[in-house]
């Protein structure tokens, strides 16, 4: 008889017999709880809201987008009375569908779920074209911006 085959009638020797294995131990923190009972106390990291896309400081402009309020921003200076750009930028701005916001002191523009990607995209070329406009208006030559 081959030493793997066995009867019903032999008893299994020592080398034969199943291992048990003995349940592992849990990692415990400083706060004695383990890593499966901290996995649903994570902590949510938000971002700022409206965060920024970009901004010229020498031209006094920048653009936001805000996922809470669903709109994209345009800023210029810190949208004090005396930071208002030109009337031609002011055109620009309205005739690209942006209206303005007193209470936040921006010039904003709706996102829809239908022309969101579209919207951004929008949004940085109208950044552009105000960016440059306000820096011939200023006698600024033309410079990098700084993304955020």
């Amino acid at each position: 008889m081959s030493p793997r085959k066995r009867t019903p009638d032999q008893e299994p020797t020592a080398e034969a017999a199943s291992a048990v294995a003995e349940p592992p131990t849990a990692e415990t923190n400083a706060q004695g709880q383990s890593f499966a009972d901290r996995v649903g106390q994570r902590k949510t990291i938000m971002p700022p809201d409206p965060f920024g896309i970009a901004s010229d400081t020498v031209a006094g402009v920048q653009l936001f987008e805000s996922k809470r309020h669903r709109q994209m921003a345009l800023r210029f200076g810190e949208g004090r009375p005396e930071d208002k750009p030109s009337q031609a930028v002011i055109d620009k701005v309205k005739e690209a569908g942006y209206r303005w916001n007193p209470v936040d002191r921006v010039w904003a523009h709706q996102v829809t779920p239908e022309s969101a990607m579209s919207t951004r995209i929008e949004a940085e070329r109208l950044y552009q074209d105000v960016r440059q406009m306000i820096r011939q208006e200023k006698g600024i030559e033309s410079g990098q911006e700084i993304s955020f």
